[in-house]
């Protein structure tokens, strides 16, 4: 069975602000329960005038406060923004008030630009060559504590907040496998060394106390609608803003357009491409079988799905198809089981 996730970075869309888009990230969040998503996480990115989640664990008490079940987290927390005390404390508070509900997923890049980086940590002296010790440290925090402890995470302590490691190269893989930890590759914008960073992780895995046996997540931008031209459409908006990334000019989500013929160099077409060719896009028949795909391709245990769409009904009828898809698939595969 194939686990369908969400991962949301509360897009700020062209002629929208911060409270449009927690409004719409809510919304999506209650959709996806319904439609039956497994957990639904936020993203950590600063100075990024598209991109609302920043403050990152606020904007998960906000989306666990107002669903039921489905698990609410991090996809990611920079670690080296942070001191990782603070970050168990901030997921000790967000266990502690829905228990059984918060993941924390953690990633090693600071989510911005040196500067801003610099702004954010000050004088803690981290950053990602401590990103073991720092796992490490926060994973303290959560084991009960000890008689005679001088520092504990309050609340934390004893509530063993699952983690998840995410990457987009070789080295969190290796991490995650020594550390018996889940891991979840970026492939939806950085799918270069996804292969070698899957084979590493499994052929690497260590089993822990918190899994026995490797569980893969892959990235995945879904851009769904009722044809393939109104997919393409859609997924103009992430294109122009990725390429307005490469083009070191981030804004918000811009509009879609007809045709991207004329707004890119050829290189530059190559580029968004290649980092985004990890995506499902097109009519429910062609999102399923590109998921397929992608599965075959990669054996992931579950898919955690993006989509950076402008308009907030499209986004919803596009993770509306993608669940029926996700639905569909393991419908198949407990056929061919029997």
């Amino acid at each position: 069975m194939i686990l369908p996730s969400v991962l949301d970075l509360s897009p700020i869309v062209d002629g929208g602000d911060a409270k449009l888009a927690f409004r719409n990230t809510v919304d999506l969040a209650q959709h996806a329960e319904e439609w039956g998503y497994h957990r639904y996480w936020l993203a950590e990115h600063h100075n990024l005038p598209g991109i609302a989640s920043a403050a990152t664990s606020v904007v998960i008490g906000h989306v666990a406060g107002k669903t039921k079940s489905i698990r609410v987290g991090a996809g990611g927390i920079m670690l080296p923004n942070h001191a990782p005390l603070v970050i168990a404390e901030q997921f000790g508070t967000l266990e502690s008030l829905y228990p059984g509900r918060i993941d924390l997923g953690l990633g090693r890049a600071p989510g911005s630009d040196q500067l801003t980086a610099r702004a954010l940590r000050r004088y803690l002296g981290s950053s990602g060559d401590t990103f073991p010790q720092d796992v490490l440290e926060l994973q303290s925090y959560f084991r009960p504590a000890a008689s005679g402890q001088a520092v504990v995470a309050v609340p934390g302590a004893g509530l063993n907040v699952p983690l998840y490691l995410l990457g987009s190269s070789d080295f969190s893989a290796r991490l995650a496998a020594e550390l018996g930890l889940p891991f979840a590759f970026a492939s939806h914008f950085a799918p270069e060394y996804l292969r070698a960073a899957l084979e590493i992780y499994r052929r690497e895995f260590t089993p822990s106390d918190a899994l026995v046996r490797p569980h893969v997540m892959i990235g995945v931008g879904i851009f769904a609608a009722d044809t393939d031209a109104e997919a393409r459409r859609l997924m103009t908006s992430a294109q122009l803003m990725f390429l307005n990334l490469v083009r070191g000019n981030p804004g918000k989500l811009p509009q879609p357009v007809e045709s991207m013929d004329g707004l890119w160099s050829p290189a530059e077409r190559r580029t968004v491409e290649q980092r985004t060719r990890f995506s499902a896009v097109g009519s429910p028949e062609t999102v399923q079988r590109r998921l397929e795909e992608l599965l075959d391709e990669t054996g992931a245990d579950e898919v955690i799905a993006t989509a950076q769409i402008f308009d907030h009904a499209a986004r919803l009828r596009s993770f509306e198809i993608a669940a029926g898809a996700f639905r569909e698939i393991n419908e198949r595969a407990v056929t061919r089981a029997k």
